[in-house]
């Protein structure tokens, strides 16, 4: 009897539990963060990350069922009073995110002994591939320019990039073994960082020939505290490549980073530099300008929008002229390239929108506020802010208001998050109030643009946050 009260009860006890266990994913299976969320009650109740059923979820599942079985099965063998199984059941409810905990510690060990599988395999499988591999990091562009990279280098080679946003070493692991042919010339892979550390393991594991460092900044400075450890993760990736590197002189940290790397380098993306645009034009929904690589120069045109593009497309070819593409091959590339998904994407319509929802960058956001500031029609802007900026969070929120208040005609703003750092800087630099506006949910957003939406306005969708920012 008690075995099967145990079994039930383990059944009901992970129904109840899938509430906390989205913010446990969302959360990045971080057991602190985990808490700290769930004790100021900040449950993700959105559909923006439903809670996926990874086959790490599964395991955690399977474990959590079968430590709560086997818990639950031992006390209700020595309870004889009904009202002691209610006491029990109701306490066992009460301590469910303490179970969660005693969970992830519980399945720790087999995760770790998975990872190191993969990344065994993983790193066996490119011991044996032919291919050169081409590492990119940075605080912006990442993704941009390993999917330009790619367009560009398909022009003339077979080749294979992680996929989407897939920069974690499973995400990387997964690729190599997923996707990763004999036949690739290239694999090129992204490399994110949230800790000192995480991009020398990432260029280990996958034997970096080649190294691009995109602009570094003021990003997940939640994790990293400091700028400074911000250059120092990402600098990293100069140590570990066994070629060469690219490094964009767009921002201040990497002209340091440029300087200190030992490795043999190439700055571009200022005039004067190995690599960089000109007389950059933007008509009819694309962009055209000068392509300068190595002293040559030639005229290119992408559907591309917005200066970020162009530094990303600087950058993408830049390595793929060092790796043997010709310009004229390059500029059919450039010609070819289509908008990426969520960044800087132009959707035609009753309305223009411009979905950059996957950006979440300060000098990102002014470059899509000059963009919108270019085309005709009334200005509406939805965006939550900017996140994960530890205590500049306030401070660069409240500046690009300034940006917002000189550009757009209406605001809609996304979220709690940063409501009063974009409140007080647009009431400060002068927009009209009356066109500012505040949604909770998309439903809500939804209806407010249902409302006020013209024929021939532009909407800039700026950053998208996941369920776990109210």
């Amino acid at each position: 009897m008690a075995f099967l009260t145990g079994f039930v009860y383990a059944l009901v006890y992970i129904f109840l539990s899938i509430p906390f266990l989205k913010v446990y994913q969302l959360e990045g299976y971080k057991p602190k963060k985990f808490l700290l969320r769930i004790c100021k009650f900040n449950f993700a109740k959105g559909d923006k990350n439903k809670l996926c059923i990874t086959n790490r979820m599964k395991r955690y599942i399977f474990y959590e069922f079968l430590l709560i079985f086997i818990i639950f099965s031992i006390i209700f063998c020595f309870l004889t009073y009904f009202y002691l199984y209610l006491i029990v059941i109701f306490i066992g409810l009460i301590l469910l995110p303490l179970f969660m905990i005693m969970c992830h510690f519980f399945v720790l060990p087999v995760e770790k002994i998975i990872m190191c599988s993969y990344v065994k395999k993983a790193k066996m499988k490119l011991k044996n591939m032919p291919c050169k591999k081409i590492a990119i990091t940075g605080s912006f562009g990442k993704t941009s320019t390993k999917n330009i990279l790619f367009q560009i280098l398909s022009q003339k080679f077979k080749v294979c990039a992680t996929p989407k946003s897939y920069n974690t070493p499973m995400g990387v692991c997964k690729s190599v073994l997923e996707n990763l042919s004999e036949k690739d010339d290239f694999f090129i892979v992204e490399m994110g960082a949230r800790h000192i550390g995480d991009i020398a393991f990432l260029c280990k594991l996958v034997g970096a020939d080649y190294g691009v460092l995109t602009p570094v900044g003021n990003c997940h400075i939640e994790t990293f505290k400091t700028l400074e450890n911000v250059e120092k993760a990402k600098f990293e990736i100069c140590e570990n490549v066994k070629d060469f590197m690219i490094i964009n002189a767009k921002s201040d940290s990497n002209k340091k980073l440029y300087a200190k790397c030992e490795k043999k380098k190439y700055l571009i993306g200022e005039i004067g530099t190995f690599a960089y645009a000109t007389n950059i034009k933007y008509q009819n929904f694309s962009t055209n300008f000068i392509l300068n690589i190595d002293d040559k120069k030639i005229d290119v045109t992408t559907h591309l929008l917005g200066k970020a593009n162009v530094d990303n497309i600087v950058t993408a070819s830049t390595l793929a002229y060092l790796l043997g593409v010709n310009l004229i091959d390059i500029k059919k590339g450039i010609s070819a390239l289509r908008a990426i998904p969520h960044r800087m994407e132009l959707i035609k319509g009753l309305a223009y929108v411009i979905d950059d929802s996957y950006n979440s960058n300060f000098e990102g956001f002014k470059q899509a506020l000059e963009l919108l500031n270019r085309l005709e029609g009334r200005k509406i802007l939805v965006t939550p802010g900017m996140v994960e900026l530890g205590e500049k969070q306030y401070e660069l929120n409240y500046d690009i208001a300034k940006e917002i208040a000189k550009t757009c005609d209406i605001v809609i703003v996304m979220n709690k998050v940063n409501h009063k750092a974009l409140t007080d800087g647009l009431r400060d630099f002068g927009f009209n109030m009356k066109n500012l506006y505040f949604a909770f949910s998309r439903k809500e957003q939804k209806e407010i643009l249902k409302n006020i939406l013209k024929a021939k306005d532009v909407v800039l969708f700026e950053n998208d946050l996941p369920d776990n920012y109210k």
